[in-house]
């Protein structure tokens, strides 16, 4: 990871971000974070109580608190950071954001894997906890005060208590992207943290387009096979006739 690239990353998340010198001696996340690569580098080499005293001094000194065991990967950004704890056993993939006050915890007393893992890209809201050894897919967000006990698919958006998926990424949603491309409405290009009521509207809408153009396909299908000629216009699906067109007419107006 270079230097250039890391600071980068946190200029494209963080637009309160000024310079490189403003992020290097005022970002507590960053001084966490560059703490913990010490205090991780110490406890690879066996030398664990010096480890855990770069940790203790870490927190002292940010607020937030890594275990040197911790797996994290490139360019995580720790924004504000105050009251943040990564246990452990947690993995954090590439790219990664979390906020204040996040929790990484673990649910067993037994040494073994029983903190969480996030994969890359992944956003966890201020005050979100993320509880136990599941998995957090690439691309998913947590929202704020949130609290995840089960695993979440990747591009996901997770809220509630317990956390529950309200955007989850699947064959509809590119389906529904595609029809409206093609019918000339532009999709909402990005997720919302909580359900966005018109969007859920205009989905439905979508959906029961999608519905009618299948139904028009088959019915045009059978008149085929049955020798009823049919019009140009007639034949195409209603969501890509020209405005105002209709089988009776099908000269646009």
């Amino acid at each position: 990871m270079t230097e250039k690239g890391y600071f980068a990353s946190i200029f494209a998340r963080d637009p309160a971000a000024r310079s490189r010198f403003e992020i290097l001696t005022l970002y507590p996340g960053v001084h966490a974070v560059g703490l913990y690569r010490v205090a991780h580098k110490l406890w690879q080499l066996r030398a664990r109580w010096l480890a855990q005293v770069v940790a203790h001094f870490a927190r002292f000194v940010t607020g937030i608190e890594i275990h040197p065991a911790a797996r994290l990967g490139r360019r995580l950004f720790i924004d504000h950071g105050f009251g943040v704890v990564i246990g452990e056993t947690a993995e954090v993939g590439d790219d990664c954001t979390l906020y204040q006050g996040v929790t990484l915890g673990g649910t067993s007393w037994q040494p073994e894997k029983r903190h969480p893992t996030l994969g890359n890209n992944v956003v966890v809201g201020a005050g979100a906890k993320v509880l136990g050894p599941i998995t957090i897919g690439d691309g998913a967000r947590i929202g704020s005060n949130s609290v995840v006990v089960k695993n979440v698919p990747a591009g996901a958006t997770v809220v509630g208590i317990p956390g529950h998926v309200v955007v989850k990424p699947e064959e509809r949603a590119r389906s529904r992207a595609a029809l409206a491309q093609r019918i000339g409405f532009e999709a909402y290009g990005q997720e919302a943290q909580t359900p966005d009521p018109v969007a859920y509207a205009i989905d439905c809408v979508l959906d029961h387009l999608q519905v009618v153009d299948r139904r028009l396909e088959r019915l045009c299908e059978e008149l085929r096979k049955a020798g009823i000629p049919l019009s140009h216009t007639a034949d195409a699906p209603a969501a890509t006739r020209p405005n105002g067109a209709s089988e009776a007419d099908p000269t646009p107006r």
